[in-house]
């Protein structure tokens, strides 16, 4: 479409203007706040990608290390425990656990020191306090621990399962033939090649770095993509709700050419020419 100019400054926009549209970045303004659509997402995105980055890096640091250890040890206790937090991790329904969070370190346990709820159960930091990473750290741990539980789950499944697929192919069979340490036949051999197919699934959950934990974002009052998105569609504010699809799809798109890319460094089988 064409925006219209007031060119007299009468209030009556008389004449056309320039040419507007998505493919030029201009999604319109938004029905709920009549401010540019663009600027609100400018303004919401950090907060989710702060969010769910750190979400993605606690995952990734809990789910390797355990998922590598429950395939080593098949069928030790130590794997059927593994195994059995995992079918729970993926059977909670995740906004029933944030609540349960809210519920336990809100409202029924206080700091001894100082007698305020254990965690913060909303924003992301302390309304009207000075900067303090502490504070910052505090109000991310109940939606961290929340967004994180399922993927947790979900990525050492899938780990023990590649893993046990690797180790017993010959080329690890014959590295540890040659007297390598156990831990270099391990991570610099089973689980790069192991981590493959965990790839694309990684790349899947990507756009959730734009998209947002909506659960997380709508329990714990975090001014994020998710929230911005249900307060959207709640609204019927259908430029911001084009503008975030639009801008996902272009999200996953890129995320799976990450992934492409991400092939050839792990597979050396695979080149592009």
């Amino acid at each position: 479409d064409w925006m219209k100019v007031d060119a007299d400054g009468d209030g009556v926009a008389e004449s056309y203007g320039e040419r507007r549209g998505i493919l030029r970045g201009d999604f319109g303004f938004s029905f709920r706040n009549r401010q540019p659509v663009l600027e609100e997402i400018a303004a919401r995105l950090p907060n989710t990608i702060y969010l769910m980055g750190v979400t993605l890096i606690v995952v990734g640091i809990i789910a390797i290390p355990i998922g590598v250890i429950s395939a080593v040890k098949q069928y030790s206790v130590f794997d059927i425990i593994v195994t059995t937090l995992s079918f729970m991790g993926q059977a909670i329904p995740e906004f029933w656990l944030g609540l349960l969070l809210i519920i336990v370190f809100y409202a029924w346990l206080d700091n001894p020191f100082t007698g305020e709820a254990l965690l913060p159960a909303g924003g992301m930091h302390t309304l009207g306090a000075e900067f303090s990473i502490l504070d910052w750290a505090k109000h991310l741990i109940l939606p961290v621990t929340m967004g994180m539980v399922g993927w947790v789950a979900w990525y050492t499944r899938f780990l023990r399962s590649g893993m046990l697929d690797v180790l017993h192919e010959d080329y690890i069979r014959t590295a540890r033939a040659k007297g390598l340490a156990e831990r270099l036949v391990l991570y610099r051999h089973a689980l790069k090649n192991a981590v493959i197919p965990l790839v694309t699934i990684f790349a899947l959950d990507i756009p959730y770095i734009f998209a947002g934990s909506l659960y997380a974002e709508l329990l714990f009052s975090w001014p994020g993509m998710g929230r911005l998105y249900y307060q959207s569609a709640t609204g019927r504010d259908y430029p911001m709700l084009m503008a975030i699809l639009t801008i996902g799809a272009g999200f996953t798109i890129f995320a799976n050419l990450l992934a492409d890319v991400a092939y050839a460094y792990l597979d050396p089988r695979i080149r592009y020419d």
